[in-house]
């Protein structure tokens, strides 16, 4: 029998992957680093509407090496379904995609939350894609603030969604 935890496995969705998302993949790895539970962690990111392989922003890499978190690495993937239903939750930056993603796939609907659900609101993140660094810096600023506030949330969602597995 195995003794180990089912990872908690979140996957973070925005339009493109290419700002956002892999903003918000890097920050909860890191928080879940600082918090010991790296081990329990499977986190991944990707895009509505993007074609595979783009870097992160150019000003997504800037706010995040600001805070020693490299993403230089990153490659935007397309959203799937067997992405979503390996993931115990997912995690999406605007209502639109929430909506779209519960109509497109009604399986994995009661995993699909709004990013600032997390937090107990419900605010859409808006896309720094061509804007400047400061609404770069607002906008990592916004996803540090809900996944350190909410994490215990995070981590709630997420179980109940494996417990619900088995």
């Amino acid at each position: 029998m195995n003794d180990q935890p089912t990872p908690r496995s979140v996957l973070f969705v925005c339009t493109a992957n290419q700002c956002r998302s892999p903003m918000a993949e890097a920050l909860l790895k890191a928080l879940a680093v600082q918090r010991g539970e790296a081990e329990r962690w499977q986190i991944q990111s990707a895009g509505t509407w993007t074609e595979p392989g783009h870097p992160a922003t150019p000003l997504a890499q800037t706010v995040l090496q600001r805070r020693n978190l490299d993403v230089s690495a990153h490659r935007s993937r397309p959203l799937d379904g067997d992405l979503l239903t390996s993931s115990s939750l997912i995690l999406v930056m605007t209502r639109h995609q929430q909506e779209a993603i519960q109509v497109e796939f009604p399986e994995v609907s009661d995993k699909v939350h709004l990013l600032s659900q997390l937090i107990d609101r419900e605010f859409d993140i808006e896309d720094p894609y061509g804007g400047s660094l400061d609404d770069y810096e607002l906008c990592v600023r916004d996803l540090q603030n809900i996944l350190t506030e909410g994490y215990d949330r995070l981590v709630e969602l997420s179980d109940r969604t494996i417990s619900a597995r088995r």
